[in-house]
Formats: C-alpha cells, structure tokens, sequence
C-alpha cells in the first residue's frame, strides 16, 4: 500500500527510493515553486485577457478556446525562463544538480464537463507514464497553477502499482508519437483519436487517492503510479505545470520502480537536460534503454522540437 508523505524532511536518494516503491510525497508552497507557478500564470492569463482563464470556457466557443491554448503551450515550453525555475526548484528541493536531469515543462488545461476533452484539453484516462516509453526511475513533479478541487483533480490507484494491467503499450512507438501524435493535438477537438496505450481489463478505480492542495504546492510521484485525470466537474478550467526528472546514477544503475507491465518502443531519456546547464542527458545512457533508436531520434528530442 502506498503512502503519502507532507513536508517530508526525507534527502532525495531516500525519496526517491520510496517513491521507487510507490509512496508519493507533497509539499507545501516553497518560493521557488510559488515562482514557478506564478509565471505560468503570467502567460496564461495574457493569452486569456481579457477573460478569467478559469471561467473563459464559459465565453468561448471551443475552436477559440484551442486557438489560444495550443500556441500557449510550446510557447511556456520554450521559455528559457520555464527551465531557469525548474533549475531553481530542484535546488530547493536539495537535488543534485549535477546528477539530476528534468524534461521540459509542460501546461495543462482541464475544462469543466465535455467542453473539451481531447487534444489540448486531454482527459488522461488510467494510465502508468511507463507505458509511454518514460524510464522505471522517472518522477513527476505536478503544481496546480489555480485553486481547485477534488472534483478537478488528479486520481492515483495505488493498488495497482505493483500489479500488472493489461494494456497496449506494446504498439505504442514514441518516435511515431512524436512525430505524429503531439504533433496533432491541436487538431483534436471533439474525440481524441490518436493511438495510445489503455488498459485492457477491467480495473477497480473506486479504491483511489486524490491530493488537493494549494497552487504552488508540489506533488512528486513515479512514471509508474497509475492514475488518471478526473472528469472536471467543478465548474472551473483547472491549470496545472509539470516536469519529469531521472537521477543519472539510477538511469545508469537501472534503477527505479519495478517494470510490471510497460513495454513500449523508444525511451524519453533524450528528453532530459541537466540541472546545472542544460546539456542533455548523455547518449550512452539513453541506449541502455533504447540501444537501436532511428537516426533522427537524438534531433527529434532537442528542446526546440518539442512542441507539447
């Protein structure tokens, strides 16, 4: 069963080997994610103004609601200022910065009902990021940008993360989702068609964790945790930033949670810049996990191609 840890004075090699196991750990605002998410809302309420970005969905017709969200999203990417904070966290969060290497930031928007649920505004259903070709040794980093509720959250299902589901992650081939997948997801607006692994059993997602907590607080967690995006029934647009990081000597180490059922092509290692200055994760590390990957592999991963 896993647990959950507040303001958990634990040092990061000990965090990270619990949350390994499937604990999960949430913090309370620290300055520099307070930073982090007060510059997302920066951008998102320019993009919005003049509209309250959590009620604008009420204002817009949906096609507009995606013109201005899928421009906004690689455009937070791309900030130099969005990896500057994510630097700054890891350092209040006493990581080594040397060996530790973090995705680029990524803005999600969950509207309220079925006013969008695909392509941008995409209802995670159950899923482990693991079946995504994401490393065993992977950890979320998630702030909510706004106030929300239980009813805007996030669900975790921490039976099953030791216990195997069956599911299609061995068809899903992260180069064709680069190149394809988020490449479409503007172009999603009333069904999300684009191929990705589901679960293919039934599974009890009664027995759930929800973590409500304030903008600015940080919930850490593994690529392995199954969870899901919960039908936002709150009547306000939830905004919420994340980022993935890998700790090198466990990358190297193979070290990580235990790979249950995840079996898909490729590895989002490249994907991964250096806490200290930005350099990529080295390749050899990467081909441990992907020894055989496309030519263009290592250029569709540079931070500049990655669009959402």
């Amino acid at each position: 069963m896993s647990a959950v840890f507040f303001d958990s004075g634990m040092d990061d090699d000990a965090r990270r080997a619990r949350i390994y196991a499937g604990d999960i750990f949430v913090f309370s605002p620290k300055p520099s994610s307070t930073a982090f998410v007060e510059f997302a809302r920066g951008m998102i309420e320019a993009a919005f103004a003049p509209l309250d970005p959590v009620q604008a969905q009420y204002d817009l017709p949906v096609e507009r609601f995606v013109e201005i969200v899928a421009p906004l999203m690689p455009r937070f990417i791309h900030q130099p200022e969005s990896k500057r904070l994510i630097q700054a966290m890891l350092a209040d969060f006493d990581c080594d910065l040397e060996q530790t290497y973090f995705d680029v930031p990524r803005l999600r928007v969950q509207t309220h009902g079925e006013y969008l649920t695909a392509g941008v505004g995409y209802r995670l259903h159950a899923h482990r990021d693991t079946w995504y070709a994401s490393p065993m040794s992977q950890v979320n980093w998630w702030s909510a940008v706004y106030p929300f509720e239980s009813e805007s959250s996030m669900a975790f299902f921490p039976r099953y993360f030791d216990h195997p589901v069956k599911n299609g992650s061995e068809d899903f081939d992260l180069y064709d989702w680069n190149a394809r997948g988020r490449r479409d997801a503007a172009k999603q607006v009333g069904k999300d068609t684009r191929q990705q692994p589901h679960a293919e059993e039934d599974v009890d997602l009664d027995a759930q964790i929800r973590i409500v907590a304030q903008p600015g607080s940080v919930i850490l967690f593994s690529g392995a945790q199954f969870h899901a995006t919960v039908p936002n029934t709150s009547g306000r647009t939830r905004f919420s930033v994340d980022f993935r990081t890998v700790h090198l000597h466990d990358v190297l180490a193979q070290r990580g949670a235990r790979n249950v059922d995840s079996r898909g092509t490729g590895t989002t290692l490249r994907a991964h810049l250096r806490g200290t200055d930005c350099e990529p994760l080295p390749e050899a590390a990467a081909r441990i996990y992907d020894p055989n990957p496309p030519a263009d592999a290592i250029l569709v991963f540079k931070p500049e191609n990655v669009s959402s």
